[in-house]
């Protein structure tokens, strides 16, 4: 297809970050058979979190095996991201004992996420979300100061931060010793697609990821305009969101189980917006 690959990954404090990431989250017994089938579509970029509520990440850990064991890449060849999430956002199936204290627990999950993942470093290692929906309370800052422990050790290449607020990145922007290099937040059309802390993402060098791209629009996707655009370049619709996503310097998640629409979602390096598509899907769904 002759891509360049600038285009296909980009690179900060010296680790490789694939443009497009496949998404873990929802796939339950099916995540196994799920992350192989992205790893063989082209995918090299697999997030996930050790919560077991929502996601199966020794089951990922299990399909990286496989593929690194069957010849299909290799793990030099992987970005790997997953989280440590609190207390209130996982069921009673804990990676941490609930009694311990903060840092013991963020120990405790990158443990048990480095022996799931059959891994000996974490390319990427992100506090889920904060405690609260506004601010940063004590149990944010000792989950952060665990995880610069972890990071000042070698055990996760970067730190990351998702579901954040404009006001909790600046917070913790400001006080943290490691910075946040990847931020990852569901991203609304209505929101000029996370606007504020996409700007805040590229001012800082960090890394913006966006998810549910298309099941957070679904109006936005029957947009006419849309259709439009996705006919003069014979691409579908999605294609033209996630074409849009990197255009506008995100790096897209997709948590698709369809063979098919993987393929069509790593297609999207073959074609490029005009400027004026970008600003006009920017602009899509704001007042």
């Amino acid at each position: 297809m002759g891509m360049s690959m600038p285009d296909q990954e980009l690179s900060i404090d010296g680790v490789r970050i694939p443009r497009f990431l496949y998404g873990t989250a929802w796939k339950e017994d099916e995540t196994q058979r799920l992350t192989e089938e992205a790893l063989r579509q082209g995918f090299r970029g697999i997030d996930t979190a050790n919560q077991r509520r929502h996601y199966h990440e020794a089951a990922v850990g299990e399909a990286i095996a496989t593929s690194i064991a069957g010849g299909l890449v290799a793990r030099d060849d992987l970005f790997l991201q997953t989280k440590f999430t609190f207390l209130p956002g996982q069921d009673h199936r804990l990676p941490y004992d609930p009694q311990a204290p903060v840092a013991v627990q963020v120990e405790q999950s990158f443990a048990s996420s480095l022996e799931h993942l059959r891994a000996e470093v974490i390319d990427s290692y992100l506090l889920h979300g904060p405690m609260q929906r506004s601010g940063l309370i004590r149990a944010d800052w000792e989950a952060w100061q665990a995880m610069e422990a972890i990071h000042d050790r070698g055990g996760a290449r970067l730190l990351g931060i998702s579901n954040v607020t404009l006001n909790q990145l600046e917070l913790l922007c400001r006080e943290a010793r490691v910075r946040p290099r990847v931020v990852q937040n569901r991203c609304y059309a209505s929101t000029g697609w996370d606007r504020s802390v996409r700007a805040f993402c590229a001012a800082s060098g960090a890394v913006y990821q966006g998810f549910s791209l298309l099941t957070a629009n679904a109006q936005v996707l029957s947009h006419p305009k849309l259709a439009r655009i996705a006919q003069k370049y014979a691409r579908t619709v999605s294609q033209v969101v996630f074409r849009f996503a990197l255009d506008a310097g995100m790096v897209p998640l997709t948590g698709t189980t369809d063979t098919r629409h993987m393929r069509e979602d790593l297609e999207v390096f073959g074609f490029h917006l005009d400027p004026e598509e970008v600003a006009l899907i920017e602009r899509i769904a704001t007042v």
